[in-house]
This record gives structure tokens, sequence and C-alpha cells, in this order.
């Protein structure tokens, strides 16, 4: 009875995701805001009784208990591991009840922690009543199959974990394509059935168990969903390869009018959002959650020069990032490769920063974003502890420290990226008649203005501007020609 339970759960699952029909609010699907505004009820009324919060809570989150697999680096590490793990899992809507870690130098190849460590985890399963075990780890199928069967309640591994989370915070078309389409590559692979209820076919023979019609060739229930799921695939990624150039056309605009670029890169939860909003007033969403930022979002700000570039917000990095994800948002961490300048942010209060550098630098460099000019910016020092941002400093000599939240360290920052970002290459002296005031205002918005001067015949101007500019600025040039400039 079991199997048919789970085979027909399993069937309605699959059927409403590939065909777009799965719109039941449950409590993975909830926003953030709305899992916690859940959380902040204190009880509700029945007919019969009244349901307390720890109650409510119980009904609405997963119970989950957390393990580990130790095999290098210092036992400060594996602690912070799992409870990045942890906050992730209670990003997604669960409630941890416990966290394990076992020290090993590899993880085992059948049950990730070892046959005789099963026992133990479902004792811990049974006493706390989880109905849930999250891997800190990406498991394979054989792993999940295998462990799932001895400790009797789900089994996820923290790729799945960070599926799920992208999958509830992604709101824009492109965001949502993306992440379903890592979804579906993770799931191919993993796709299983329960004995012999997941067959459409029988043996050729006469004595094949499935009787009259149900001999020959066939196709079985599996090979139906892992078809549907490559046709989803391949519609996906042609949708993505559209969407990817219309982000591709309006970047080469931005290129051809010699607009600088910065893109804002870093950790999870490392304030990137708070600092966006200090330097644009962009009012993105901030939140004190992973993840919560998945959209790319380009806003124009203005250098104390006059020059105008563009700041991009860009998807949260993490350690062990699926590649599945990193795959699927290439198109969107392009920003970060075509930028002039990468802006760092680090979360000065995180356990471990420099891993954090660690971990955004790795994934920069599988896009192609490693040779993009770096600033390193440190944030939420109003959270540290002095002894850390002393050893920081010494680290990161070049960095710049700063608190979005207060504020402080914003007007260092400013000045950092305007120093950093290319200048003009042509320099030239022009009288622009009064009635150009266009290309007046685009020499204030896209070049530098060295000197102006009113005349009876326009406006004596000696500017420092991109090629094409320098180009439409010829014919009122005051000497026979431009001369190239130096780009500092």
């Amino acid at each position: 009875m079991r199997e048919r339970n789970l085979e027909s759960a399993y069937d309605l699952d699959l059927e409403l995701k590939l065909d777009g029909e799965f719109d039941d609010a449950t409590t993975g699907e909830l926003e953030l805001e709305e899992r916690h505004a859940l959380r902040r009820v204190a009880g509700l009324s029945t007919e019969l009784s009244d349901i307390t919060e720890v109650e409510y809570r119980q009904l609405r989150l997963e119970r989950v208990v957390l393990v580990g697999v130790w095999t290098e680096g210092t036992a400060a590490d594996a602690d912070n591991s799992l409870t990045e793990l942890a906050a992730l899992a209670e990003t997604a809507g669960s409630e941890v009840l416990d966290g394990l870690i076992q020290r090993r130098g590899r993880p085992d190849p059948s049950t990730y922690i070892g046959s005789g460590k099963v026992a133990d985890l479902r004792d811990v399963v049974v006493a706390t009543g989880a109905d849930t075990v999250i891997c800190d780890g990406e498991l394979s199928p054989s792993q999940l199959r295998n462990l799932e069967e001895k400790v009797k309640v789900k089994v996820i591994d923290r790729t799945a974990l960070i599926l799920d989370i992208f999958a509830q915070h992604a709101k824009s078309k492109e965001g949502k394509a993306q992440v379903e389409l890592a979804q579906l590559q993770y799931l191919m692979p993993r796709l299983r059935g329960w004995g012999e209820a997941m067959s459409r076919q029988a043996g050729g023979s006469a004595s094949g168990n499935g009787g009259v019609g149900l001999r020959g060739p066939g196709e079985t229930k599996l090979e139906t969903d892992r078809r549907r799921i490559r046709t989803r695939i391949s519609k996906l990624k042609r949708e993505i390869t559209g969407m990817a150039t219309i982000r591709e056309t309006k970047r080469a605009g931005r290129r051809e009018r010699r607009v600088p670029s910065v893109a804002i890169a870093g950790y999870t939860n490392a304030g990137k959002s708070s600092l966006i909003n200090r330097l644009t007033g962009a009012g993105l969403l901030v939140e004190n959650a992973l993840f919560a930022t998945l959209d790319t979002t380009t806003r124009r700000a203005r250098a104390a020069d006059g020059r105008v570039y563009t700041i991009s917000d860009t998807v949260g990095f993490v350690r062990h990032l699926p590649h599945q994800l990193v795959e699927a948002f290439r198109s969107t961490l392009e920003e970060v490769s075509e930028a002039d300048l990468v802006l760092h942010v680090v979360d000065a209060s995180h356990p471990d920063p420099e891993e954090q550098v660690r971990a955004v630098r790795e994934v920069l460099a599988e896009v192609g974003a490693d040779t993009v000019a770096e600033l390193l910016v440190v944030n939420k020092i109003d959270a540290a502890d002095e002894e850390t941002l002393l050893r920081l400093k010494r680290e990161w000599p070049e960095a710049i420290f700063v608190s979005a939240r207060r504020g402080a360290g914003l007007a260092d920052v400013r000045a950092a990226i305007e120093d950093r970002l290319p200048w003009p290459a042509i320099e030239l002296h022009a009288c622009v008649p009064y009635d150009r005031g266009d290309l007046v205002a685009r020499v204030h918005s896209t070049g530098e203005v060295l000197g102006t001067e009113h005349t009876s015949d326009g406006t004596v101007m000696h500017v420092r501007v991109p090629e094409s500019l320098a180009a439409e600025l010829a014919p009122y040039s005051l000497v026979s020609g431009p001369t190239a400039g130096h780009a500092a």
C-alpha cells in the first residue's frame, strides 16, 4: 500500500510540475515575507480547540536533521559549514532539530556517512520526530536511495536545498526559467520508481507476468518522465538563450555609449542590496536572509565629476554553489564578466570571511570574471568585533571597511569606484554652438569636463571624451583635430 501511495504522489507531482499546473500555495512556495508572517501567528482558533504557535509551526514547517561529513580542514570549518546549512534550511522554511558531523577521510560511496552511522542517524530521527534529513554535500542517486531506505524518511542534499530556495525567491521570467532548468538537470539522473509499479511493459515471452496486451517492447514510466524532462530542458534553454540575447543587446548599447559599469558580487546575505541602495537609492528588497536577491538589477549612478556609470546587483554566492545553478545563471553572471569593476562585498561579521572571499572568487573564475578589476568592500563592520576587523585589515590592506546599514565609509567607496573607472581616451577643445545643448549634456554625462567658457559663438569646452563622442565634436574642434589623451 505504501509503495502505491508513493507512486501516486510521485506521478501527480511530476505531472503537474512538467505541465506547469502546480499552483497550490504550499509551504515551499510561500514568499519570504509570508513565511515570516506565518511564524509570528500566536494561535488560531477552531471550533474545537486553539492551536498554539508551536503546534502551528509543527504543522507548517518541515522538521529536519542535518548531517555533515568532515573530510578536511579544522573542526571550526566543519561547524561553520553545518551552521550555514542550518541557515539555508531555515530560509527554505524548515525547523532544524539537530545537527550531526562525522569525521571521515571521504564520504562513504554507498550511504554518505557509512553503514555503522546510519543506525545512529535513524535513532536521532525517531527521537526528534524529524521528517527530513539534509546532507551537507551533493549525494549521488545511489547514496540518496540507500540512505532514504535505511532512515525511512525523506533525504535531500545541499544542492537540492539551494535549488529549492532559488525556486522560492525567483521573481522574473528569466529567473524562474533559470531555476527550473537547474532543477530539471539535477532531477534527471535521480528519477527513480518504486519496483514494478512504475513499469508499463512486460517481458516478451509467453511467461511474462504482464499478460495479454502488456508483452513486447514499450516505454516504462521512468523513460516517459525522462523524455518529457529532456523536452522541457530543451525548451527552457531556447527561452534563456533568447533572454540572454536581449541582455547582451542592452550591454552592447551601454558599451557603444561608453558607459562604465560596476558589478556588485559577493556571498549571499553580505549586504550587496543594502550597499547598492545606499549608492544609488535603488530601493531594492533588503532582507536578513540567504538568497533574498536572485534577479539582476542595474541602476545608474553619477560620479562627483559628472560621469555616469551603472551599478548591477547580482545573485549571491555560497560555498559549493551547485554547478547546475552556475550554468543556468551564466547569462546573468555575465554581467560581472562584462563589467569594468567588480565590487566584491564581504560580511565582516561572518565566522569565516576569508572562506567567503575564496568561494566567491572560485565562482567568478568559473564565469570568466576573474580578470576584471576588483574592489574589496568589507561590510557590516558595526556587527563585527575589533579583533576580527584588525585581522582583516592586515590581510586586506587595500579593502574599504563600511557599514551599509549605518552609512559609514560610503564616501570612501564612491571615491574608490570613481578612481578605478576607465577615463575617456580623447582630449580636445571645442566650441559647441548653443543650439547643440544635447552635445554639451552628453559630454557632462559620459566624459570629463576640464574647463568651460561661454562666448558669443557658443560654449568653449576643454574635455576628455570617448572616441564616438569625439567624432561628433570634431566639426566644432578649435584645433585641426582631437589629440589623444591618456587613459587613467
